[in-house]
């Protein structure tokens, strides 16, 4: 479904964001501002001071995968820098490392990805000390990002893995290769809907070059090459089975009073699942693909206006899918 790559990277002569205090973070937030801001790093860039945005709004952030639930929160000096409006760049400032270069491509294109985060970081990099060992890469808060610096990160929809029950296999075979199998939100969030981040574990000893290209090659291809096979055999020996599913999918979607954000997304995998397998005929993939988005809580309560708490949502939710569903088919 897409591709990401993010630079961890940390400046020369401040402690990281966890053990620096709030006027050590602002100096950084706004070096890093009037850097960015001389370096053209792309041809319109939006900066948004977290601490300043309303929660929904650092939220559907969140929900974009343009900045993670750990920069969301709090009320400490912290930014994101966007490329506006297409979000292919986002810079986010005093995360856990003082930068997160992070570019984001549609599709199976690692190489593309990094191309552009790499642009990015060396146009960063004329105008910023980053510390940096001789001996040991790019200093990072974390260890697992010293070195290189670099997490190469897929986004895959492996719903035929899954309901085959192939799909412990793989994760297995993802960490025996020193990666890792994450949720729809990355590090610390669960699986929902099948959709699942591959991503490497470690960068030390590694090259940048080295990283994306067994992801680009070898990991990524791998994978998709199982979930096509599932699908294959779904198809061929359980295709009464699999339309069922997705049917039913279909029509609790169609006529659910009440919906929560889970559940919105596993039914909306299997109808994606099913229109792209040719089981159902209906809905543009498109909709659905939006309605992934749009029915998470922040993009929510934004399409209805106004804030609300969970039980309104759910309602609020329903009805939004019912109507755009309905619309398309």
């Amino acid at each position: 479904m897409s591709s990401r790559v993010r630079l961890a990277r940390n400046l020369a002569g401040f402690p990281f964001p966890n053990a620096a205090d709030n006027e050590e973070r602002q100096d950084v937030l706004d070096l890093v501002t009037r850097a960015a801001a001389g370096a053209e790093l792309a041809p319109n860039l939006v900066t948004l001071e977290l601490a300043r945005l309303p929660d929904v709004d650092r939220y559907a952030l969140v929900e974009r995968h343009l900045i993670s639930k750990q920069l969301a929160h709090g009320d400490a000096p912290r930014a994101v820098i966007l490329s506006s409006p297409d979000e292919w760049l986002s810079v986010m400032i005093n995360e856990e490392d003082h930068l997160r270069i992070q570019a984001i491509h549609a599709g199976l294109d690692v190489r593309a990805a990094h191309t552009a985060a790499d642009a990015v970081d060396d146009k960063l990099e004329s105008r910023i000390d980053y510390a940096y060992s001789n001996e040991l890469g790019y200093l990072t808060a974390c260890p697992t990002n010293v070195g290189a610096g670099i997490r190469v990160s897929v986004m895959l929809h492996l719903p035929a893995l899954r309901l085959t029950g192939d799909i412990d296999k793989v994760r297995r075979a993802v960490k025996d290769m020193k990666h890792t199998v994450r949720g729809f939100y990355g590090e610390g969030s669960d699986v929902v809907g099948d959709f699942y981040q591959i991503s490497n574990h470690t960068t030390l000893g590694k090259t940048e070059g080295e990283i994306v290209d067994f992801m680009e090659t070898q990991l990524a291809p791998t994978i998709i090459g199982y979930e096509r096979k599932a699908r294959e055999k779904m198809l061929n020996a359980r295709r009464t089975h699999l339309e069922d599913k997705v049917h039913r999918a279909f029509g609790a979607l169609l006529h659910a009073r009440l919906l929560t954000s889970d559940e919105a997304l596993e039914k909306l995998s299997l109808v994606r699942f099913g229109v792209l397998c040719g089981v159902l005929k209906g809905p543009d993939p498109r909709v659905v693909n939006d309605l992934i988005l749009l029915t998470q809580p922040a993009h929510l309560q934004r399409v209805s206006g106004r804030t609300m708490e969970q039980g309104e949502r759910t309602v609020a939710r329903a009805s939004l899918v019912r109507q755009r569903l309905g619309a398309a088919t």
